[in-house]
């Protein structure tokens, strides 16, 4: 599906990939790359690719349930969280992948309206889109 781009960004990853750094074009991101244990790595203080998809789906979906607010007419509260927790392993039939579940706290609004405001975000979030039919999304109410 072609999109109207109105917005690109670029990031350099370097050294090992998993195991270096990343970069933002213009400076704003600048991480440090590590390997998590569990995956063979040393561990430590550092990111890699599964925390950083995990915030930037969390940042993404909140922003789109502000998006769709007014349309749903439900009122997105100040004190909104999405967390997302992102898993990565094996696939069955090769190669590697990765899962993302999101809870989404909505405090005081009642969860008849939260679930529909849910279900319009996650129809509009870029990161939902471009998940849709290949990354198992759970969308879990708090």
């Amino acid at each position: 599906m072609p999109v109207d781009v109105i917005y690109k960004t670029k990031a350099t990853a370097n050294g090992g990939g998993r195991d270096g750094a990343a970069r933002s074009d213009d400076g704003s991101v600048d991480v440090k790359l590590v390997v998590p244990k569990e995956m063979g790595g040393p561990g430590g203080v550092g990111a890699n690719p599964e925390k950083l998809f995990a915030a930037g789906y969390s940042a993404c979906f909140l922003g789109a349930m502000r998006a769709v607010s007014s349309k749903v007419g439900v009122k997105v509260p100040a004190e909104a969280t999405v967390t997302a927790e992102v898993g990565f392993g094996p696939r069955s039939e090769g190669g590697y992948g990765i899962t993302a579940d999101l809870t989404i706290d909505l405090p005081g609004v009642d969860r008849a309206e939260a679930k529909k405001l849910i279900a319009a975000a996650h129809e509009v979030c870029p990161y939902s889109n471009a998940t849709r039919n290949n990354v198992d999304v759970g969308l879990t109410l708090a």
